[in-house]
């Protein structure tokens, strides 16, 4: 199935029926914040908190790119996630 809009794609990834890689998981994160927020501005995690800052870091790469080419990314990647984990 090929999602059109990120509303799409979120569903989808909803119905996998099983979980995709923590490093997948990862890039859906960024990908999905960087179309929705844009660039991220916000404050890293201190601390031990390494899911945190696994998902600022994996936000921080996209910087510069705009929201437009994120969600393509998410939308593509949602597709190719979704032949594995459905």
């Amino acid at each position: 199935m090929k999602p059109t809009t990120l509303e799409e794609a979120v569903a989808l990834t909803k119905r996998f029926t099983s979980k995709p890689s923590n490093e997948e998981l990862l890039r859906l994160y960024g990908l999905y914040k960087q179309a929705t927020e844009g660039d991220n501005e916000g404050e890293r995690p201190g601390g031990f908190d390494f899911k945190a800052a696994a998902k600022y870091n994996a936000w921080l790469t996209l910087k510069g790119k705009s929201k437009e080419e994120a969600s393509q990314a998410y939308l593509e990647l949602v597709e190719e996630l979704s032949k594995k984990y459905m």
